[in-house]
């Protein structure tokens, strides 16, 4: 049976096409809300590094009344690094409000959670926002959409969506593109027209799989999810089936529902009812709980293997200890683990040494985030070069491919064709967009390593640059490596402005006057191929003699300022990153030059 009292839908978009501002818009039009509990931009973005990055990194859940039904939204992530987030949160919906920029169309991402949503069966919404940008093409776009339905397999029905024209950020959406003013209420009523309410077994035994997991406190793990069938009362006693086909027995210690912003405590929810639970402690994303007496499983969700691999070790360089309060192997295999239970499209194996670990995910940014978020809850660790994930095929050895999309002033199409080119990459599409162009291509994973930085400086910040896992293939040729050698320290102490002076003729550096420097730790980029060990802590001699003339004015330019995706992407096999709660350093894997040249001759 259908339930009409509810609608669950999930809003899925590429990334910055606009779907936290528009759920903060249907936050401020529920009339739920007092203005000052809706203060800030992008509501739902409450995790730091999301309002730093300006990105979704969790999906995310609230509900809304409307016309006497209630509506739970998922907000979902845009990045592919984080499409193990939107994977998992589909099965809890029926319906998806797919999202798409009116100047940009259809990207990557758009093409990759529209081709998950289908797959679940879900019914789409199309909406075309941002339309009152000036080079918005709303139309064009609603055709680019249809094409993306069809080339994905999509049904007649399902081919025939319901479109609305919308700016999330001006706060109205309208069947005609020429509007500009107005409110939701026209997405809200294609919600409850065209999207069903869940379909749901209320006379059956106790289904419910575990799609999310959250963390209090108080009450220990949360375990997040939609009911498939039966009720679910508090206190009440449940079989949790596991990943290894065994059950556990647990107690449900609490019920919240979703309701607004928050949740609020119920004593029983029913089938269709999006809900989280608490008092199970052993719970996993995937797992179903059912009734004590008809224990049944629901199908695990299956999520995308990873591409790309990173060895994650303690920290080993001489200021070990100075910033973080986690130095060791043991605080570091906890943390993976504990990030494991939460981050389903991770995968972490231990390493050749017992303080190393490999760690597997979808991409730098997937992993740079978990890097940042560790340093800032206190840890150091060492991390390697990014390597892509080979697969052996009957044979054959594959490596992962990505659709890679470009756009860049016209103008500057040179520097983008020669960069991608000289990574292997194959032009598939070129098309104008006004002043811009779209460039689509094929490119190798390993290819994509430290590209993005190369395209951002070659066209002066002006590209934007997305790309999506397309297949795996068999492995072509090599691609370029790191063109420059590292300047490395060959003393520890402070450096100093005199040293920096002189090395900056033939470098960029790394480090300013006054920072910390070791043996062995990268302080700037050479400006040959080969490496050169350097001594950024030299002083000025004094002597008793005067200059003949004055002393020569020391002029010290900016360093590099290297983030944590650049640094990772910049490194090459023989160096790591080290990273601690305030400082990101480069250095060699072997600290001492004679252990370097005694790797090098073997």
């Amino acid at each position: 049976m259908r339930r009409d009292d509810l609608r669950n839908i999930v809003i899925i978009a590429h990334v910055d096409h606009g779907k936290t501002t528009l759920v903060d818009c249907l936050l401020h039009q529920s009339g739920q809300f007092r203005a000052s509990q809706l203060s800030s931009e992008r509501i739902l973005d409450s995790n730091d590094l999301e309002k730093e990055r300006g990105i979704t990194i969790l999906a995310k859940n609230i509900a809304l009344p409307y016309e006497g039904v209630k509506i739970n939204i998922v907000d979902t992530p845009g990045h592919a690094d984080f499409g193990g987030e939107v994977e998992r949160v589909l099965s809890m919906a029926d319906g998806a409000v797919v999202l798409v920029d009116a100047a940009e169309g259809p990207m990557p991402q758009t093409r990759f959670v529209l081709s998950k949503a289908l797959e679940c069966g879900l019914k789409p919404i199309v909406l075309i926002n941002k339309i009152d940008k000036p080079d918005a093409r709303p139309h064009e776009v609603v055709d680019e959409v249809l094409d993306l339905f069809l080339s994905l397999g999509a049904t007649d029905d399902i081919a025939e969506f319901p479109y609305l024209f919308a700016s999330a950020k001006a706060g109205f959406a309208s069947p005609d593109p020429e509007v500009r003013e107005g409110d939701m209420r026209p997405l809200l009523d294609l919600v409850l027209k065209h999207i069903p309410g869940p379909d749901v077994n209320p006379d059956e035994p106790l289904q419910m799989r575990v799609t999310t997991l959250d963390w209090s406190e108080y009450t220990g793990r949360i375990a997040i999810g939609r009911i498939k069938s039966g009720k679910i009362k508090k206190g009440q006693s449940v079989m949790i089936s596991k990943a290894d086909d065994t059950f556990e027995r647990g107690r449900v210690v609490a019920l919240h529902e979703f309701q607004n912003l928050g949740r609020v405590e119920v004593e029983e929810a029913g089938a269709g009812d999006i809900i989280a639970v608490t008092g199970l402690e052993d719970i996993d994303i995937g797992d179903t709980i059912c009734a004590v007496d008809k224990p049944t499983p629901l199908p695990r969700v299956a999520v995308d293997a990873p591409t790309l691999e990173m060895m994650f070790t303690i920290n080993t360089s001489p200021l070990l200890g100075k910033d973080g309060k986690y130095v060791t192997s043991r605080n570091l295999r906890d943390r993976l683990e504990k990030e494991l239970e939460r981050n389903v499209a991770l995968r972490v194996r231990p390493g050749e040494s017992g303080d190393s670990f490999l760690v597997s995910g979808r991409g730098v940014l997937h992993l740079a985030v978990l890097i940042e978020t560790m340093r800032r809850e206190g840890y150091e660790l060492a991390v390697g070069k990014p390597q892509v994930i080979m697969r052996d095929n009957n044979g054959v050895k594959e490596e992962p491919y990505e659709q890679l999309v470009i756009e860049v002033p016209s103008e500057k199409m040179g520097p983008v064709m020669e960069l991608v080119g000289e990574r292997r990459g194959e032009l598939v599409e070129m098309q104008p967009r006004g002043d811009y162009s779209q460039v689509i291509f094929t490119i190798p994973s390993r290819g994509l390593i430290g590209l993005r930085t190369k395209l951002l400086n070659a066209t002066q910040g002006e590209a934007i640059v997305n790309h999506r896992f397309e297949s795996y293939r068999p492995v072509s040729g090599d691609v370029p490596r790191r063109a420059n050698g590292a300047m490395i320290s060959m003393v520890s102490g402070k450096a100093v402005g005199f040293a920096l002076f002189a090395l900056q003729e033939r470098s960029d550096m790394f480090v300013r006057h006054g920072d910390e420097v070791y043996e062995g730790m990268i302080v700037g980029e050479n400006s040959r191929s080969d490496d050169l060990t350097v001594n950024p802590t030299k002083e000025k001699k004094l002597t008793n003699m005067r200059a003949s003339g004055s002393d020569e004015n020391i002029v010290l330019r900016p360093p590099r300022d290297m983030s944590l995706e650049v640094a990772l992407e910049y490194i090459e096999d023989d160096e790591l990153v080290e990273v601690t709660p305030n400082h990101i350093r480069l250095r060699k894997i072997l600290l001492k030059e004679a252990d370097r040249r005694r790797q090098s001759r073997k």
